[in-house]
């Protein structure tokens, strides 16, 4: 679809410049999983939200140039660990990550939740005037949800601690199940918390990236790299998003399936 249909008020080629620009220091899996259109329909999803959020306060980012790398790069760089679906946005607000997730990976199918009846109205526009029918939205709160199919593959991008997140999607996870979190700087004693110890500060067990670090998936870095494994299977992968300034750290931690109760 065309960027034009959706907002005529912002430019859409110095978004699309600036997408490109930000997906060429990123891991080559992003960059080869988003072609023209889909990168078209990334950018038309930049101008919807801009659009409506000058009405309905849905991101505190104003700046369509902003949203490129805190929204759609940020969203974007947990795509090398997005392996299995279904996959679950808990927590989705205006349609991030999931939407630029669904974008990139169309023989997934996301389920996009949230419980602000305003966010799951834009997110549900979004989804039909970008055409994506790998996606359904739905507002609930995410302890009291009860999907018909649980989630292979969950992922957030946290703003709750992440031991308060696992355990309200715990219930939600099918055998096997991965919980992927997108943090900024994280404290030595969330982590604790996480792993339920501090025999060891949990950040010196994390391999740190080196500067002009890009995203990627594990067989894309060198050995020095590579994060370790805390505890009880979860590891903490370095972020470098382009053009956001901040350190980004994703989670991935497992979660046991647990029954409806």
């Amino acid at each position: 679809m065309s960027a034009s249909n959706v907002n005529t008020r912002v430019d859409a080629a110095p978004l699309r410049r600036r997408l490109d620009l930000g997906l060429a220091q990123m891991d080559t899996s992003i960059a080869d999983a988003l072609d023209g259109d889909a990168r078209d329909r990334l950018i038309a999803f930049v101008l919807l939200l801009e659009r409506w959020n000058r009405s309905f306060n849905l991101t505190a980012v104003r700046d369509p140039a902003d949203m490129v790398p805190r929204h759609l790069l940020d969203s974007l760089s947990v795509l090398p660990w997005l392996r299995r679906g279904p996959v679950l946005d808990a927590g989705t607000g205006a349609g991030l990550p999931g939407i630029p997730l669904a974008i990139a990976l169309p023989g997934l199918d996301f389920t996009l939740l949230d419980s602000n009846g305003k966010k799951t109205r834009f997110v549900r526009q979004a989804v039909m005037a970008l055409g994506l029918g790998n996606v359904q939205v739905v507002q609930s709160r995410l302890e009291a949800y009860r999907p018909e199919q649980k989630f292979a593959t969950i992922v957030a991008r946290a703003v709750a601690s992440l031991a308060a997140l696992r355990d309200a999607c715990a219930h939600l996870g099918a055998t096997d199940a991965r919980l992927l979190a997108l943090k900024g700087r994280l404290a030595d004693q969330e982590l604790a918390g996480l792993v339920g110890t501090t025999a060891r500060s949990p950040i010196d067990a994390v391999t740190r990236a080196p500067a002009g670090f890009s995203s990627g998936a594990d067989a894309n870095r060198t050995p020095g790299d590579m994060p370790e494994k805390i505890a009880d299977g979860i590891r903490v992968h370095p972020l470098r998003v382009p053009l956001l300034e901040g350190e980004r750290s994703l989670i991935e931690l497992p979660l046991q399936a647990d029954g409806y109760g």
